[in-house]
């Protein structure tokens, strides 16, 4: 037997303590190391970052036991207050994130870009500048600038934290002084750009990106009629949320972003009926949310309609936010494959 749930059916509130407690890695990568990272030997890079990351999470927090007169008359630490890791999709980026946040001392936090955006709109600036003051580290994977409020918001983040003694770390696929390139007019807030670039000792990954490989292959979507038959033979004992498309599209406009990880609590698998091509770029955008939500937990996908390669718009896949796009529909394939191939995602 399946319980089946309904994601449209769920509002879930989350307090500002539950909100804070929400950002530790995945349980993709509740386990990961350095020393389980596998660096290509063709890519000197991978091998070096590794390094890289390891000297700076021996600093995180190596001034905490400092006298007052070593504060004082010690040397300073001139020293940048975070690291980046640049590279391509597929590189290990996360991982490796993941892995200095489980080598460093607490408190610390590992987010998304977005979710401290979403942090920010639900606590207020001020409170979560006064919330992340606290912590030794900071990590922020997948850092895009998407809009100039985003460009400004981080850039005062980031440098309130740096002037507070929070080390940071990031991942991107874009350079720092890069951030907003194709998205709005840059050249505008090169100050706030300069700003974030400033904070960072950049790290260079290299290896085969996304781009150049493509998206793998879409499962071909179930028919409506086998969706059930699907759903008892892959789910059985589990909990899942069945939906049809249009209703959950519609009924994410009404959740806040920062909720969408509770929004899956105790969810074990989804089915989808009726998968349509998403046209609007808002709504893609909180859909892409959802998916690396849905990524993060590991939660496979049985759905019919449109296949996940046709998700998005031409005119998306194309334009500003291309990267974000290209990511959804590669987690989003890979639980599809998960789902009715039982390949790993």
């Amino acid at each position: 037997m399946v319980q089946i749930e309904q994601l449209a059916a769920r509002t879930p509130a989350v307090s500002v303590d539950e909100l804070l407690k929400g950002f530790y890695p995945s349980p993709r990568f509740g386990e990961v190391s350095f020393s389980s990272y596998r660096p290509d030997p063709s890519q000197p890079s991978q091998a070096h970052a590794v390094k890289a990351l390891e000297g700076f999470a021996a600093n995180v927090g190596a001034r905490d036991g400092d006298g007052l007169f070593k504060r004082l008359f010690g040397k300073k630490d001139t020293s940048r207050a975070g690291i980046y890791l640049d590279g391509g999709f597929g590189v290990g980026k996360t991982h490796l994130l993941a892995s200095l946040w489980h080598a460093t001392p607490g408190p610390k936090a590992f987010g998304t870009f977005v979710e401290y955006t979403n942090l920010v709109g639900a606590l207020s600036f001020r409170k979560t500048v006064e919330s992340l003051s606290h912590y030794k580290l900071v990590c922020i994977d997948e850092f895009e600038l998407d809009d100039p409020g985003d460009t400004v918001l981080m850039s005062r983040l980031m440098r309130e934290l740096a002037d507070a003694g929070v080390k940071l770390a990031a991942t991107s696929n874009t350079l720092p002084g890069s951030l907003g390139d194709g998205r709005f007019a840059a050249v505008d807030f090169a100050r706030e750009i300069q700003v974030l670039a400033d904070q960072f000792d950049v790290v260079r990954i290299d290896g085969e990106d996304f781009r150049h490989r493509g998206l793998p292959a879409a499962p071909q979507p179930l028919p409506n009629e086998q969706l059930t038959h699907h759903m008892q033979n892959e789910f059985h004992g589990k909990t899942v949320a069945r939906d049809e498309f249009s209703t959950l599209i519609n009924h994410l406009a009404g959740v806040h972003p920062s909720r969408y990880r509770q929004l899956l609590d105790g969810i074990e698998g989804v089915v989808w009926k009726n998968v349509h091509t998403i046209t609007e770029q808002a709504v893609a955008l909180r859909f892409v949310v959802l998916a690396d939500r849905l990524y993060d937990k590991d939660v496979p996908i049985l759905a019919s309609g449109v296949p996940f390669d046709q998700l998005f718009t031409e005119e998306m896949m194309t334009g500003g936010y291309t990267k974000k796009y290209f990511r959804a529909v590669s987690r989003l394939t890979a639980l599809a494959r998960e789902g009715q191939n039982h390949e790993p995602s």
